[in-house]
């Protein structure tokens, strides 16, 4: 037997929703299960994005039919796959770090010194990247500006 409560969150870029929490009851335990269109509401994330980590293996809903059920677990581990892109992460190195999340750690990424020594070194190497191509096409652009007919 499943109930299902509205709950209000805010989404990661502080916005308001309104979250669906079905709660499952068993004479075990009660868990927690969140739909596709929950998760995607709450992170800010298209249904193809859930369903492309879900491809990946990041991501694994139960279903109902033909509905996904996402459980607190998986919210968890969206919230850290995100937390890794932002970091520039590749899903690759995201799910390695899932992979070493142990059950009833808190919400963070399994990372180490070197590895996050090695991401800021390489963040740094792509904003220099960044800049010189940003320098060169303002450049361009002036040129080209400076060429019109006034």
């Amino acid at each position: 037997m499943s109930k299902l409560e509205a709950r209000s969150a805010t989404n990661t870029k502080g916005q308001p929703v309104t979250v669906f929490v079905a709660e499952t009851e068993n004479a075990t335990n009660s868990t927690t299960t969140y739909t596709i269109g929950d998760l995607a509401r709450e992170f800010g994330v298209t249904l193809r994005t859930l369903r492309f980590y879900e491809d990946k293996g990041l991501l694994n809903p139960t279903r109902d039919n033909l509905t996904r059920l996402y459980s607190a677990r998986d919210r968890e581990h969206l919230q850290l796959i995100l937390k890794g892109k932002r970091l520039g992460f590749t899903l690759v190195e995201i799910g390695e770090m899932i992979a070493h999340h142990g059950e009833g750690k808190t919400a963070s990424l399994d990372i180490s010194a070197s590895t996050v020594r090695e991401q800021i070194e390489h963040l740094e190497r792509q904003r220099r990247e960044i800049d010189e191509a940003l320098a060169e096409l303002r450049r361009s652009y002036d040129g080209l500006a400076n060429a019109l007919p006034r």
